[in-house]
């Protein structure tokens, strides 16, 4: 359709149906977020006769902290924090993508290698996705699109993952004939994070993206990654998902992302095994001794967290299956207490003075006197913290929190069930 068949169309109400699927906010607001969407394009693209809208989630992790670079296993959800995109099919070879709040990104497709200075851009991203696409003989070509996200950068949600699957999305719909499934399209996009980006991330940030819902992964066979669904409702529980936001600066953290695969990969390396699940949990304790002086005690202790939070997973999906409400909260809080001890990604240790998540996380703790959960989400060292609280307390909580780490700091989340999705 065009571009005002397409504000006609919302503006009637034709896909009310379709957005209160996906979305749980009220929806008049939902309409005009679109709308406000299709005159962000018209301003920047001004026509288009081949427009369709997307969606692409954030994603919360749920159970497993830096366990699937060595793939472990994770839980992880789809979030009703999303990207939308309006995009038209064009026949230049040109894929130019408008962000708002970021700008216009041009990717010509006449090169598809790793181009050094694009490292760490959203031109990175595009480029390594066509990529592998044309590697795997697809006619990719280009288009115009004008995205909105309220996944903010820094946020923990992983707006990098919701924009590669975004993008995934896109190209799956308009060259792949849609026979991409969601599993490849996450694989896709971690290669381009890794190899065109230069982020040493796992697959579990694409896969939550590009499936929805809750789901646990088990990454033993990286190329075929056993994924399952789990039907749970926090709120019929009486709890309540936020995301805190300290507010820390992400600059300059690569370096301890990096460090964490790379020092347990330096133990699976002891073994003669490429990564920390191809090793035996009770023969890596049983050779402790033997890893003093070959590695760091740093390493040993990532290590061990790898272990007892992998296996961690298995109890907390059963929990969830079982809807057993408090087991669950129990492991949350123990993966949490894992991840402060033994992981240790709660702060820089190049910045030690700026402990913003260890300052969130004491707060919360103080608050909730042993209800609820806790623990640090997503990358760690700065950023975010996950709380599971009482739906009773949530106001009061969200205020506490606000007074320390500013007005906008929290995010009440609820899990979607869509993933990477052609919304219109």
């Amino acid at each position: 359709m065009n571009i005002e068949q397409l504000k006609d169309s919302i503006v009637s109400g034709a896909y009310n149906s379709v957005l209160q699927n996906i979305y749980s906010d009220n929806i008049n607001t939902v309409k005009a977020r679109y709308l406000s969407c299709i005159e962000g394009y018209q301003q920047q693209f001004q026509k288009g006769d081949n427009i369709s809208v997307f969606s692409a989630p954030g994603r919360t992790e749920v159970g497993g902290n830096h366990t699937d670079h060595q793939h472990g296993r994770v839980i992880a959800g789809a979030v009703d924090l999303d990207i939308i995109a309006v995009v038209n099919k064009t026949n230049a070879n040109v894929i130019r993508v408008f962000s708002e709040g970021f700008g216009l990104t041009e990717v010509v497709l006449d090169n598809f290698n790793v181009v050094e200075n694009e490292k760490e851009t959203s031109a990175a991203l595009i480029r390594g996705i066509v990529s592998r696409l044309k590697e795997r003989g697809y006619p990719v070509s280009g288009f115009d699109a004008y995205t909105m996200s309220d996944v903010l950068c820094g946020s923990g949600l992983s707006s990098s993952a919701a924009f590669e699957v975004l993008i995934g999305t896109v190209l799956n719909d308009l060259y792949c004939n849609s026979e991409l499934k969601a599993i490849e399209i996450a694989q896709i996009a971690q290669y381009a994070e890794n190899v065109y980006f230069g982020k040493p991330s796992g697959l579990m940030d694409q896969t939550a993206s590009a499936v929805g819902g809750f789901v646990s992964i088990d990454f033993a066979c990286i190329k075929k990654p056993i994924i399952n669904p789990i039907t749970f409702d926090l709120k019929k529980h009486g709890y309540q998902l936020v995301i805190v936001n300290t507010g820390a600066n992400h600059s300059d953290l690569t370096d301890d992302y990096a460090s964490i695969p790379h020092e347990m990969k330096d133990i699976a390396s002891c073994f003669d095994k490429e990564h920390l699940n191809e090793v035996e949990t009770t023969v890596f304790y049983q050779n402790i001794p033997k890893l003093r002086g070959q590695v760091s005690d740093r390493a040993i202790l990532r290590a061990i967290h790898f272990f007892e939070d992998t296996n961690r997973v298995t109890r907390q999906a059963d929990a969830l299956i079982h809807q057993d409400i408090d087991t669950f909260l129990k492991e949350v809080n123990a993966s949490g207490q894992s991840s402060y001890d033994y992981l240790q990604n709660v702060y820089s240790p190049h910045n030690p003075t700026e402990q913003s998540i260890a300052l969130a996380l004491c707060l919360t703790k103080q608050f909730l006197k042993g209800q609820g959960a806790c623990r640090v989400h997503g990358g760690g060292f700065a950023g975010t913290i996950q709380v599971y609280l009482p739906i009773s307390v949530t106001d009061d909580y969200i205020k506490h929190m606000k007074l320390v780490f500013g007005e906008n700091c929290c995010y009440r989340i609820n899990i979607r069930k869509q993933g990477g999705v052609k919304v219109i």
